[in-house]
């Protein structure tokens, strides 16, 4: 066995012992009932770096159903999220803890699920681990924590570099997921991939295919959520894994030629995604709808573009066209309800901006950039401002204070007439109530008419919205 790096072993047992010190117990629980518990992966690389986190995952010699059994004395509470893949969980205090027992897992050539087998020893178990900074381990259950070192992890770690145990290939065909995941860690933790485990994603990346979509979504919401989603998404899209589950962010690497000149959609789009991220602090942190909106804005581009007589290229209508295919993607890729609506309207709503010129826009023409908005309204601003990716710093500049401009106008009409409640000045039952007729798809008609008048008028008051419904009716009739 190889001899443990000291200085790494130290720090990680000095972290473990601080900030998650019912993993004693828990080992201690373990030992008791004659079996061995190690902190394994992630915790093990996170402890090295001094950012342990809450959710700890342990690999032990117990089977699922032994684990379980001391996990039910141990935890406030226990559950089974996998016993048939040997893992079982529990949550004590503000921990949660995933406990695995020893197993080797591999993928059939065309199969979604994995096959588990369970191992004899934690050597076998680390050499299935995905990446090397992630098959370390924390034998816990030993007179002296033990730090488990056998494929240069710490090594790697400190050369912020991604290897595999064995064979990159190997590792692939056990899960294919895994070439995702290395995206993932480059985004996370800023590494670089090993030459060998580059050359073969390019190789295997067709192997995606096999993986669930709910899976395959988790993993990347996990790279368009880090610190540097551009280092993720660009491996994803130059290996060939993105042509398999988001085809049309490659897509947007148009061809340029020395007449028809414009901007590069894919750069553009990396960029305004970075500076989406710069400002998304206004929502609270990072956000995933944000973040999609601004990865996928542009993304009707190719199916709209269009050479101009002379030079140029036009793409007339591309927010509708791309608000369309993203709702298509999302749906494909198992995303909430509430995630693919979002998204898909602002992506539908980003351009609304560019109508509004140096400020000519109506109070009306506000009032509906408000509604069509809705509660989607700081997003759109940020989206909107994030969508400036000119090196022209005086366009640029402009830009900036015309939507300072209309956030000012936004901000007064949100005070003289509460915008984000925009309601007609009559409600259902007045407008049954004053035409004297039943709940009926009329009254829809009547309300959006007036939904109207409001929009365009602003607060005009009951009784002159009876009368303009009233003459209203009289047309109708």
């Amino acid at each position: 066995m190889k001899t443990p790096n000291k200085a790494a072993a130290e720090l990680a047992i000095t972290t473990l012992t601080k900030q998650a010190p019912a993993a004693t117990s828990l080992a201690t629980a373990f030992k008791a009932a004659g079996f061995k518990l190690a902190l394994v992966g992630g915790p093990v690389r996170d402890a090295i770096l001094g950012r342990l986190g809450n959710d700890l995952d342990f690999t032990t010699n117990a089977h699922p159903k032994e684990s379980e059994k001391i996990l039910k004395k141990w935890a406030d509470s226990v559950w089974d999220i996998g016993a048939a893949f040997g893992t079982v969980a529990g949550k004590k205090g503000e921990i949660t803890v995933e406990i695995t027992t020893y197993r080797s897992e591999n993928y059939e050539k065309d199969s979604r699920k994995p096959s588990v087998e369970f191992g004899e020893n934690i050597e076998g178990d680390l050499s299935r681990r995905d990446f090397t900074i992630n098959a370390m381990a924390l034998e816990l259950t030993t007179d002296e924590p033990t730090f488990i070192d056998l494929f240069n992890g710490v090594d790697d770690l400190e050369n912020k570099i991604i290897k595999t145990p064995g064979k990159p290939s190997d590792s692939f065909t056990d899960d294919p997921l895994r070439m995702m995941r290395a995206a993932r860690f480059m985004s996370q933790l800023n590494f670089a991939i090993d030459e060998s485990v580059l050359v073969a994603i390019k190789e295997m990346a067709h192997r995606l295919s096999i993986i669930s979509s709910e899976r395959v979504r988790d993993e990347f919401i996990k790279i368009i959520m880090s610190d540097n989603p551009r280092l993720g998404i660009s491996l994803l899209v130059e290996c060939g894994l993105a042509d398999i589950f988001l085809p049309e962010v490659p897509k947007l690497k148009l061809e340029i030629d020395e007449h028809h000149h414009h901007k590069d959609v894919y750069e553009h789009s990396l960029t305004v995604l970075e500076q989406a991220i710069a400002l998304e602090e206004r929502l609270g942190g990072a956000n995933l709808t944000l973040r999609l909106a601004a990865l996928l804005h542009d993304i009707g581009k190719p199916k709209t573009k269009a050479l101009i007589a002379g030079g140029g290229v036009s793409f007339h209508h591309h927010e509708v066209v791309g608000a369309k295919m993203t709702k298509e993607r999302l749906r494909t890729l198992r995303f909430d309800n509430h995630i693919v609506k979002d998204v898909g309207q602002l992506v539908f709503l980003h351009l609304r901006f560019h109508g509004y010129g140096s400020g000519e826009w109506t109070d009306s023409a506000v009032r509906r950039y408000v509604r069509d908005a809705a509660e989607l309204l700081d997003h759109l601003h940020l989206l909107t401002r994030a969508d400036c990716t000119t090196r022209n710093q005086k366009k640029a500049q402009l830009l900036a204070n015309t939507y300072d401009q209309l956030e000012q106008r936004i901000k007064e009409l949100m005070q003289q007439e509460e915008l984000n409640k925009i309601r007609p000045d009559l409600t259902g039952e007045q407008i049954m109530q004053i035409l004297n007729i039943k709940a009926s798809p009329m009254v829809g008609k009547a309300y959006d008419f007036l939904l109207e008048l409001r929009l365009e008028n602003g607060p005009i008051g009951e009784d002159k919205a009876k009368e303009a419904l009233l003459t209203w009716w009289k047309e109708q009739n």
